[in-house]
């Protein structure tokens, strides 16, 4: 007989309110699982929620489940293990590599960091610290435990999960969560309709309650040929004689934009521009792609083909070159909202010259490098100084890994009636505002947006 699920709670713990931090702790008869581990990013107001005491005990948490290897949903990951979670991470294989990739240069960086802000005396506080380091993160990696793709996994007698392809990033799930006869469905980020390298997310037909991302929830992507228009970007950067900057997310975006390049190569539209990619994540990540075939909706000739005319940069020598190097190239460089990562650096010697390009390719966070200068601003700062743009800014709208609103209304058609309440999580508010109101209007469904720390009882 199934235990009573009048003490079920649910808490957002992160992602409530903002896009990052993503956190949503189930509790229930005693039993305390995580779903997602991420990192706030952007806002100082948001950064510094990193280094508050944890709401519960880490040590008092079951089990933590990812949905995928963002470091908005994967980057605490090493606080909380420091700080005594001893526990399972559950997540699919490739999330697991790829996870460790991004903690592992998560770490790097905020060690680099600290120590330059240490060097050259730019921290407020008496020494800088990282949150966590490349040692923590090789403590965290022990506890992951990956699995296939709609496998059940059983917790305890009441509680067990599946995850499902949700069409993101590779490796990326739902979590179907079922506790006491409730059916709970995570989306994590939710991919688009027609993903251009992964087969699209599954339709689920029935759940009692939904924690949906709510990214793009106030927007329509355009319908607009990408391709296309990197092809004009790219040719606009080279008839200027100049470096096209595109600073991209290591899993997905990279892959992504280089499959674009490689076709309009292969339909001999490319201009003659060397493409590299200077991002040892992105290099790894990409490794990680190549390993798993299966899960890409594209033909292994073009997964091999598509990597053969980018040059990876391998080493710190050969970028620090290329860095210094003027003549007109296409970089591909993390990080994709530039709070960090090698692109920083070709922006510190290319930003003031308006013959080159800086290329958005992906959504940029409230309070990032990146929201700043796709919002006008015309000076920024990094390495501790501030620095004019000059160069070209460019933004490719319509490549997004999140689907937008009248792709998530689409995807919550399949479900067959409706659920008790849908949540609505990883979103600034105006943006799960706007699809509340959608979903009220066009699906009739009880919606509502939780603040951060927020709980809600889960009736019988």
């Amino acid at each position: 007989m199934k235990k009573s699920t009048n003490n079920l709670k649910i808490s957002f713990l992160g992602g409530a309110g903002t896009v990052t931090g993503s956190k949503t702790l189930i509790e229930s008869n005693g039993k305390r699982i995580l779903v997602d581990c991420g990192l706030f990013q952007g806002l100082k107001e948001l950064r510094n929620m990193n280094w508050a005491p944890f709401p519960i005990e880490p040590d008092t948490i079951d089990a933590i489940i990812l949905t995928h290897a963002h470091l908005d949903h994967c980057g605490y990951l090493p606080v909380l293990i420091k700080n005594g979670y001893k526990g399972k991470i559950y997540c699919t294989e490739p999330t697991e590599e790829l996870a460790q990739i991004i903690l592992l240069d998560s770490a790097k960086i905020q060690e680099e960091d600290a120590e330059r802000a240490n060097t050259h005396n730019y921290s407020k506080h008496p020494k800088a610290k990282p949150l966590y380091t490349v040692l923590d993160v090789q403590h965290t990696m022990k506890h992951f435990s990956s699995q296939s793709f709609n496998e059940t996994i059983v917790i305890d007698e009441e509680i067990s999960f599946q995850l499902l392809n949700n069409g993101h990033i590779l490796g990326s799930a739902f979590v179907d969560l079922n506790i006491a006869d409730k059916k709970f469905i995570f989306s994590g980020d939710i991919g688009r309709t027609e993903p251009m390298l992964l087969y699209p997310a599954k339709k689920i037909k029935t759940a009692d309650y939904i924690i949906l991302e709510s990214t793009y929830g106030d927007r329509i992507h355009p319908e607009t040929d990408v391709k296309e228009e990197l092809l004009k970007v790219v040719q606009e950067t080279y008839d200027n004689r100049g470096i096209l900057m595109i600073p991209s997310f290591a899993v997905e975006r990279t892959q992504e934009i280089i499959y674009l390049l490689y076709q309009l190569a292969e339909e001999e539209k490319l201009p003659k521009m060397q493409i590299y990619l200077d991002s040892p994540m992105g290099v790894n990540a990409t490794n990680v792609y190549n390993k798993y075939h299966e899960l890409q909706n594209i033909s292994n000739y073009e997964i091999n083909r598509m990597y053969e005319d980018v040059r990876f940069v391998n080493t710190y020598e050969e970028s620090k070159a290329l860095v210094m190097d003027k003549s007109p190239k296409i970089i591909i460089a993390g990080s994709g909202m530039m709070e960090g990562g090698r692109i920083l650096h070709y922006l510190n010697n290319h930003i003031d010259n308006d013959r080159n390009t800086l290329l958005f390719v992906g959504f940029q966070g409230e309070g990032t490098r990146g929201r700043a200068i796709t919002e006008g601003t015309r000076e920024i700062k990094f390495f501790g100084e501030y620095r004019k743009v000059r160069c070209q800014i460019r933004n490719l709208t319509s490549l997004s890994a999140h689907g937008d609103q009248s792709e998530m209304i689409e995807w919550l058609k399949h479900f067959e009636k409706a659920p008790k309440t849908i949540f609505l999580n990883h979103g600034e508010l105006h943006q799960s505002d706007s699809l509340r109101v959608k979903i009220e209007t066009e699906l009739k469904w009880e919606v509502e947006i939780p603040h951060l720390n927020s709980s809600y009882i889960i009736e019988e």
